[in-house]
């Protein structure tokens, strides 16, 4: 059984360096944590504001009126914001990043895999938003002084983003708080803009549909809603410990509901509210022009210095959107796998050169079917994590071995076959049911993961937390723990002010 608190007579364990302990992957400390309750709230309120969720709106009232389109939303919000809670709990508990948490049910060498596959996914969504926003840039400078290249705007905008996320996290949130506000005032401004021009064609915005359906099929078009909004938010959810590490939660709290409280907020007020409102006048766009790119249907209801203003609302909100929900967690995982020598900002490179070469422009005419087949295969992931991280390790965690290569989470040359056998039967089996994509992959892998893992792959490779399962030892900031990582040296306790800290 692996002992990773046990010390010599100095209380310290000489070990040789490795590439598990790269600086920006190791745990975050209570006070570094810099997050707040409102920052994470406008944080989601940028990263909602993205061409994606005014497609789903677009796609909606094609064959469903606007008022079960905004209630399949606001369903589909809720059911993902609670995922990602509950995988945030993740990061705010324990401190540490999603590619390093995945070394628990993938193994130290196995989490490449399926980080990876999320650091893809991530980057595509960074061209996609950087696209959306090059639009929306090209238009305010073809205003001020005739410019007219799309491409030279998104090469800028790309650079201005990964700059600003290499300057590190808390530059999220300040311009979060910058754009919330101004989105959220523009936004009202948009809906009735859009409206009167809808009414001036003749179309009621709550009852107009392009091509009505009815029966089973009114079904299957709700479910596409729901769904949609879940897959678009599925590569979140996996890895939105990356993002609530850094947020403020209170130390010693042991009540799960209390210490995630910013999280909840922001999962389950913010982000229906505001995702429901975005895919309305996605909607709305298409009624009144019959496109859903509100950059298009901006150009057509206003002119001059207020589609400027509106213009600039869209280029504030992607940024925002890209750093916290798409650079950051894919520069994290890249960086994970590249080791102590591929750093964040390298990281942050990687993912604004793949979000670029995969020629984002070209994306767009297969969005929802994307959001469905990519939600699938990654609501295995989240399943997989929920199922180790609550019902099989009940959230204790031996974080330490987790930044050990010949530790308990190397298991068959770094490979937990467990989780590699559940991820494929999630993926596949969601595969074959589109609309139902992101539960079935989520049962699938969750259930497949816990009978593996508990009665077969933990029975060939112990787990220190499975058989002593201390809260003392194993649980982090609901015990007033700092999880420090020494590159040369085993953690030792030691009492903090605040708890107990391990370095």
């Amino acid at each position: 059984m692996v002992l990773p608190f046990e010390a010599n007579e100095n209380g310290v364990f000489k070990l040789k360096s490795n590439y598990l302990k790269s600086p920006d992957l190791l745990p975050i400390k209570e006070s570094e944590r810099k997050i707040t309750k409102l920052g994470y709230s406008f944080m989601w309120v940028g990263m909602v504001v993205v061409l994606a969720t005014f497609a789903i709106g677009g796609a909606g009232v094609v064959s469903l009126p606007l008022p079960l389109v905004v209630l399949a939303t606001i369903i589909g919000s809720l059911a993902i914001g609670f995922f990602i809670t509950l995988t945030g709990d993740i990061g705010i508990e324990h401190g540490v990043s999603f590619p390093v948490y995945m070394r628990a049910p993938f193994g130290t060498i196995g989490t490449h895999i399926p980080s990876v596959v999320r650091g893809l996914a991530a980057s595509m969504w960074f061209g996609i938003n950087t696209y959306f926003g090059a639009t929306a840039m090209n238009g305010i400078l073809n205003i001020l002084s005739g410019f007219d290249n799309w491409f030279v705007c998104f090469l800028i905008f790309a650079v201005l983003q990964l700059v600003n996320t290499a300057l590190g996290i808390k530059a999220v949130e300040r311009f979060a708080d910058l754009a919330a506000p101004v989105i959220i005032l523009i936004s009202v401004w948009m809906y009735s803009s859009l409206s009167e021009s809808a009414a001036s064609q003749g179309r009621d915005i709550w009852s107009w549909v392009e091509s009505p359906v009815t029966g089973a099929a009114t079904i299957t078009a709700f479910l596409v809603v729901i769904f949609s909004n879940m897959g678009f938010w599925a590569t979140l959810s996996a890895d939105i410990p990356s993002i609530s590490r850094f947020m403020k939660a209170p130390s010693n709290e042991r009540n799960w509901f209390k210490r995630n409280r910013s999280s909840l907020i922001g999962n389950l007020v913010a982000l229906p509210i505001t995702q429901a409102f975005m895919v309305l006048i996605g909607g709305i766009s298409y009624i009144a022009v019959l496109n859903y790119d509100p950059v298009v249907a901006l150009q057509e209801a206003a002119g001059g210095f207020v589609l400027g203003i509106l213009l600039l609302m869209i280029v504030l909100a992607q940024w925002s959107t890209n750093i916290a929900a798409n650079i950051v967690p894919a520069a994290t995982i890249f960086s994970n796998v590249g080791g102590p020598k591929f750093p964040f900002w390298a990281g942050v490179l990687t993912a604004g050169i793949v979000g670029t070469i995969v020629q984002p422009w070209n994306l767009f005419g297969v969005i929802i079917p994307v959001l469905l087949f990519v939600g699938g295969i990654l609501s295995a992931i989240v399943g997989i994590l929920i199922s180790d991280y609550y019902f099989i390790r009940k959230r204790r965690v031996n974080v330490p071995d987790l930044y050990e290569d010949r530790g308990q989470f190397s298991y068959m040359n770094g490979v937990n076959l467990a989780g590699f056998i559940a991820w494929i039967l999630g993926a596949v089996a969601s595969y074959f049911v589109p609309n139902f994509s992101f539960l079935v992959g989520f049962g699938v892998g969750a259930l497949s993961y816990y009978v593996l893992a508990k009665f077969w792959w933990f029975k060939k490779y112990e787990q220190a937390e499975l058989s002593d399962p201390s809260d003392e030892k194993y649980l982090g900031l609901s015990v007033g723990r700092d999880w420090v990582i020494e590159e040369e040296h085993e953690p030792v306790i030691e009492k903090s002010p605040t708890g107990t800290s391990f370095s």
